[in-house]
């Protein structure tokens, strides 16, 4: 039975932060999506029985010891590669990617929680192998463990998840105790041999974002339009914004494609300005932070890792997102945590954020014994 003592270590202010992130998400969608130019006027109300739903399946997580997934881990990552290669011979499409399955109720997309199941199965492996990170091959194992997953995202194909994979792995091998300087090998050798053969694998439209990160003007009312639209977006809010369910150009007129979604901090920053965007940086900040705090008190090398391996999901698409949207970014299609609408991502980061403080609420066992 749970022992109520344990919430003498709950980090509340971590999770006060994702709710505070997320009213802030539905508060910008409701904005962005108040006239109904897409013909569907439940976003808000989906994404809040969704965070709804989160918030049930978080407490169901932090009630149970962590520990247990350490047992449970290959079979989790067996579903995974399931439910991935189920995507490619079931999967639904939209905008040249087939990423989804359609449940009736709910469209899944096994992609996002594969980022979930990765964390937990490379935390477990790396514990396994605790101690054995001195030689250049120790990664490879984990290489090989990331790829299998990593390959069929890609094959979806969906490059910028298959990118959060990397920086998981990356990070996560750091803080098991690689070497920089083999990870900086590794990270060298695979951009200079992966990256051409990348290349040639790429869509058309992947191709063309990376251009047009380059030079946007160079294709205006088509692959450039995003993004030039999103910049216009962000510099037109000024200090203090044009106010929510204002009449700001690009996103009550539609000028802005995604922005309930991909394009969520564009809307963010042209309703509420400068001000509403280091808000909302200031509360990334505090999540990492708290998270990362309670990596380090973690009580055992496996809670560790799944901390710090959440941590780096989570920085990785806060920059890259927001990153994109001013410019500083190819545009990924990576949603913004806890902001952008869609009810996979936000259902998987609120299993991570529970998973989280179920290793802080646990990480003083002794203090409970008989």
């Amino acid at each position: 039975m749970f022992d109520r003592r344990l919430f003498r270590s709950f980090d509340f202010l971590l999770l006060l932060t994702v709710i505070a992130i997320l009213l802030m998400s539905l508060v910008v969608i409701s904005s962005v999506t108040m006239h109904d130019l897409s013909g569907d006027p439940f976003f808000v109300q989906r994404q809040a029985m969704m965070f709804g739903v989160g918030f049930i399946i978080l407490l169901v997580i932090v009630s149970i010891d962590y520990t247990i997934f350490y047992r449970f881990t290959p079979y989790l990552y067996g579903i995974n590669l399931l439910m991935l290669l189920a995507v490619l011979f079931l999967g639904s499409s939209a905008g040249g990617a087939q990423r989804w399955i359609e449940l009736g109720f709910f469209r899944l997309q096994p992609s996002e929680f594969a980022k979930f199941i990765i964390i937990i199965s490379l935390a477990r492996h790396m514990t396994a192998r605790e101690g054995d990170f001195e030689s250049l091959f120790s990664p490879i194992p984990f290489f090989v463990h990331v790829a299998i997953p990593m390959g069929l995202i890609f094959m979806q194909p969906d490059l910028g998840t298959s990118l959060v994979f990397i920086v998981i792995v990356f990070g996560m091998l750091f803080m098991a105790g690689a070497k920089l300087r083999h990870l900086a090998f590794y990270a060298i050798a695979g951009a200079a041999v992966g990256l051409p053969l990348l290349y040639t694998r790429l869509q058309e439209y992947q191709r063309m974002r990376l251009f047009i990160f380059l030079n946007p003007d160079s294709d205006p009312l088509h692959y450039g339009y995003q993004l030039i639209q999103s910049m216009i977006a962000v510099g037109s809010g000024g200090v203090w914004g044009k106010g929510l369910f204002a009449d700001g150009t690009q996103i009550q007129l539609d000028f802005l494609p995604e922005q309930h979604t991909d394009f969520i901090f564009s809307a963010l920053a042209e309703q509420l300005g400068f001000v509403g965007a280091i808000v909302l940086l200031l509360l990334y900040l505090i999540l990492i932070f708290r998270i990362l705090r309670i990596g380090a008190n973690a009580k055992d090398t496996f809670g560790m890792l799944i901390c710090f391996g959440v941590a780096s999901m989570l920085v990785f698409q806060v920059l890259v997102n927001i990153g994109m949207s001013i410019g500083m970014m190819p545009v990924t299609g990576l949603p913004l945590p806890f902001m952008s609408y869609g009810g996979s991502s936000l259902l998987m980061n609120m299993m991570a954020i529970g998973l989280v403080l179920n290793i802080g609420m646990r990480r003083h066992r002794l203090m409970f014994g008989n």
